[in-house]
């Protein structure tokens, strides 16, 4: 489907809604199902909330790839440009879903683009906070990766990408 001209122009700012988010946020969302309260500790102070209204674009295609986005409430569409034709969006991602991903697994630039289909709430975390967890909890950083493995394997169609080798060289080599 080829809808170039579905997705806003320009962006639109969002807002952070606070520094620590609340510790439900975590302990509700599937990505840390598992984890003890001490690595939820670790990670809530990594995890920004966030609102944008319908229209905001979080990144462009091209753009540095710095944060990594959990879909809380609301819808974000995923576009890609092809070099020789018009945008087409790929995915529609929904409450569970994560966004950004290449923030995790060490590309410099985002490959697609994200944009808010309506008002949307999302846990923001920087790629390089991940990286610097991983350097000092790396047990905290390996389940993190194992969870996000699982995410990442299910978009991917079920194939035998090789998502958690991925995902791993990209925290510990810190090539973003």
């Amino acid at each position: 489907m080829i809808l170039e001209d579905y997705r806003p122009k320009g962006y639109i700012l969002g807002k952070e809604i606070g520094s620590i988010m609340d510790s439900d946020d975590l302990d509700r969302n599937p990505l840390f199902r598992g984890f003890s309260p001490q690595e939820l500790d670790l990670l809530r102070p990594l995890f920004i909330p966030c609102e944008y209204h319908s229209g905001t674009v979080l990144f462009e295609q091209g753009d540095p790839a710095e944060f990594f986005y959990i879909v809380t409430a609301g819808e974000v569409a995923i576009q890609f440009k092809p070099e020789d034709d018009q945008a087409i969006i790929l995915t529609h991602i929904r409450p569970g879903g994560i966004v950004g991903w290449s923030a995790v697994i060490g590309r410099s630039r985002y490959t697609s683009a994200a944009f808010c289909t309506k008002f949307t709430r999302l846990l923001r975390v920087s790629g390089a906070d991940l990286q610097a967890l991983g350097t000092d909890h790396p047990e905290t950083c390996n389940r993190f990766i194992d969870r996000l493995a699982e995410v990442v394997a299910q978009r991917k169609l079920k194939t035998n990408f090789p998502v958690v080798e991925f995902l791993e060289n990209g925290l510990r080599n810190g090539t973003h």
